[in-house]
């Protein structure tokens, strides 16, 4: 099933807050659930939520007649992550159609979703190919961190999509996902989506990563990207950094994963991403008890940023570039999309 479609009028998605206990699906038909939807991270992942942000202006487009009306509200939507470059790149896209009518908003949101799908099974050749000349063995071993599979996109996903088509072409050895501290979307989303097609894996906490690492127990490390800026530094879920710095240290290369929709040029470096911090509750709360004493003062930054020196390759649905090799993103040409 899709992660989030459009039915009958209104978008359902699958609520990943309630995995991997119960697959449950919302129906949202209007902006402020929408919101609230993707601000507690039930529906997530860059692709994901530029998916919903092109459906919530088809919802907002279906509902008011005023198109300054629609474009204030649609303003609300595109704000409600800031890291996400998909979330207001396809707000964007899309709310210019406004003045050709519903239908056509409509027709362009259904667009970015069939992008979307198309991406992903291509960013899986891509990334296949790119670990076959990068892993010395018959078999690979692949970590990653967060959840960038199907539930983080329509199907199928980016650096779990990778994953994903190394185990269909039956060379995948084990993946090893870190847990992804504070919300665990390794754990319980990963780790799901990992035993629904039947791979082969071991979850770790995030602390391990860079030990394992060193232990030569990966073939390469795989991550996703919610912003990638024009001179390839990436912006993805905290402690992609600390991998990073892992891999660099072990000679393992990491890989960058995610569909050109990712890429803003208009952001020159990581230090111009906005980084969102998700505030105390999640550090001293999980699933409403409490891990530490009330009052409790944090950080907790829901991404952070690792240097293009220490990414390998940025696969994507139409290309490959290696940054730590000097390549830049504005100079390597845009290959086709490539069918599953």
């Amino acid at each position: 099933m899709k992660t989030i479609d459009w039915v009958d009028g209104a978008i359902e998605l699958i609520d990943q807050t309630k995995l991997p206990g119960e697959l449950v699906v919302n129906r949202v038909d209007n902006l402020d659930s929408l919101i609230y939807d993707i601000q507690r991270l039930a529906v997530r992942g860059a692709p994901a939520l530029g998916v919903a942000g092109a459906m919530g202006v088809a919802l907002l487009a279906a509902q008011f007649e005023d198109l300054d009306k629609v474009r204030s509200e649609a303003a609300r939507l595109r704000a409600a992550r800031p890291t996400a470059v998909n979330l207001s790149a396809m707000v964007d896209r899309v709310l210019p159609v406004i003045e050709q009518g519903p239908a056509a908003v409509l027709a362009e949101a259904l667009a970015v979703r069939d992008e979307d799908i198309a991406a992903c099974y291509s960013i899986g050749q891509y990334g296949a190919d790119l670990v076959r000349g990068l892993v010395q063995r018959d078999k690979a071993r692949i970590m990653t961190i967060c959840n960038t599979g199907g539930l983080a996109c329509v199907e199928r996903g980016t650096a779990l999509g990778v994953i994903q088509t190394i185990f269909e072409q039956g060379w995948l050895e084990e993946a090893l996902p870190v847990e992804t501290r504070p919300l665990l979307q390794g754990a319980r989303l990963t780790a799901w989506e990992l035993k629904q097609m039947g791979a082969p894996f071991r979850l770790m906490v995030d602390s391990a990563g860079p030990f394992v690492l060193a232990q030569g127990l990966a073939d390469a490390v795989f991550i996703g990207a919610d912003r990638i800026a024009a001179n390839g530094d990436t912006a993805n879920k905290v402690g992609s950094y600390s991998l990073a710095l892992g891999a660099k240290r072990a000679g393992v290369p990491l890989c960058v994963v995610a569909p050109e929709t990712t890429i803003d040029m208009n952001t020159a470096t990581g230090s111009d991403i906005e980084i969102e911090d998700r505030g105390s509750e999640e550090v001293t709360t999980f699933q409403g008890v409490r891990s530490a004493p009330e009052g409790t003062a944090t950080i907790n930054p829901a991404f952070d940023v690792t240097p293009h020196d220490l990414i390998t390759a940025i696969i994507t649905d139409r290309r490959v570039i290696r940054p730590s090799a000097g390549e830049k993103l504005s100079e390597v040409p845009l290959g086709p999309t490539r069918a599953a």
